[in-house]
């Protein structure tokens, strides 16, 4: 039997992603010094203009100022610990993001938004 490659898991990943809709991105035409940079530094955990779309195109009538509170919560660290902070994240992607909204009543109340990442074109 050979060695399993760091590199055979990703591939399969990736192979298994594609599949479900997904598509895929060199990471080093991404990154800040590519050809197609979709972030300033190597520090910015999150790609900006790809979670705002996905946050908008999962809750379409998300007013502006719920969207600025949802990526202020993913992008807020709430603990030092990174397991910790994986599954407050991955609480998120399950559960959806506590937010506040102000209904057509007038009142506020709190709500979960995108309550389900899904693949493009997907139920």
């Amino acid at each position: 039997m050979g060695i399993l490659a760091e590199s055979h898991v990703e591939e399969a990943a990736v192979a298994w992603l594609a599949e479900l809709g997904y598509t895929h991105a060199n990471g080093f035409s991404i990154a800040p010094d590519g050809n197609n940079p979709e972030r300033a530094s190597y520090g910015e955990v999150f790609l900006m203009t790809r979670l705002e779309a996905a946050i908008a195109r999962l809750n379409p009538g998300l007013t502006p100022e719920t969207l600025a509170e949802m990526l202020a919560r993913l992008k807020q660290v709430e603990s030092p610990n990174m397991v910790e902070e994986n599954r407050r994240l991955h609480r998120y992607l399950i559960e959806g993001v506590p937010v506040e909204v102000h209904r057509p009543d007038g009142s506020i109340g709190g709500e979960r938004k995108a309550d389900q990442f899904r693949a493009p074109g997907g139920e």
